[in-house]
């Protein structure tokens, strides 16, 4: 359903148990609050309840009037919650090396309102995208990297994140690997696109992999970043066709069109609370 102004989105989580959907809309009943859209999840694995409301429109923008009793059922239910303005965009500093097409869609749909995310800065171990920076008038940061630099250059990114009040790092194809200090720094606030449908293929030059094993289908993974190389809870994965008349090099331009829709769906669904950590997989409101 459209957003309107003030509108809102409440997402949470809590062991599953019942009441808890009735205690939410009783809230929302109780200060004569229009539901929206309702989405909600029960994993009888882990036990954990999720669920997603757009509601409003509120009076005003505030909506102050509902920490005191959504405090009380975190309380009563073990729950973690958030309310968020629909309007208010996830601020995203973005990633990435000399390889472009994801930062390039990334840049595009946000300009054209097709994301609904701010990208105040970029960050690259080369300096390859300045000038495309520059077109979009983003701040742009050539940080290089080396095995001897890592740490002071990853402490200048979680410098500039905390400056410009990140709440999202995209990794649109940044060739290195981070530490687990970042990971744990920024955990579930970093989403990595990987040119391979995960979990085959890992590592380096996956499509190269794909052709020497002759596959007919090749694909890209959207995942969360963890210290665990490529291991992260996986967001989004979609696929294309492929046969044997195609090479490593066309492989590699049918991947890039792949890797482009599959990192913008995560950073979307990510900048409109649809996406929840679920020990070590995803729920996602799609």
């Amino acid at each position: 359903m459209p957003a309107t102004a003030n509108d809102h989105i409440l997402t949470l989580s809590c062991p599953d148990k019942p009441g808890i959907v009735h205690a939410v809309t009783g809230v929302f009943a109780q200060e004569a609050h229009n539901i929206l859209d309702l989405q909600q999840f029960s994993d009888p694995v882990s036990e954990k309840f999720f669920m997603r409301v757009h509601f409003g429109p509120t009076p005003t923008p505030s909506t102050e009037h509902l920490v005191e009793p959504f405090n009380k059922l975190a309380a009563e239910y073990q729950m973690e919650y958030k309310i968020r303005p629909v309007s208010q965009k996830t601020r995203v500093l973005i990633m990435v090396s000399k390889i472009g097409h994801c930062l390039n869609d990334l840049l595009f749909r946000a300009k054209t309102g097709q994301l609904p995310i701010e990208v105040p800065l970029i960050v690259s171990n080369h300096a390859t995208f300045e000038p495309l920076a520059q077109s979009y008038g983003i701040e742009f940061h050539h940080l290089p990297v080396t095995k001897d630099t890592k740490a002071q250059q990853e402490s200048q990114i979680l410098e500039l994140a905390k400056q410009h009040g990140i709440e999202l790092i995209v990794l649109a194809r940044y060739m290195q690997v981070l530490s687990p200090t970042l990971c744990e720094a920024m955990s579930g606030r970093i989403i990595n696109i990987h040119h391979s449908f995960l979990p085959s293929f890992k590592g380096a030059k996956p499509y190269h992999q794909a052709y020497d094993r002759g596959v007919k289908i090749i694909g890209a993974t959207a995942h969360f970043v963890t210290a665990d190389l490529d291991e992260g809870p996986i967001i989004e994965q979609r696929v294309a066709r492929v046969d044997h008349s195609m090479g490593p090099n066309v492989l590699v331009d049918e991947g890039s069109n792949v890797e482009s829709q599959v990192l913008a769906a995560a950073v979307k669904w990510y900048a409109e609370q649809r996406l929840f950590l679920n020990n070590g997989k995803t729920v996602v409101f799609s």
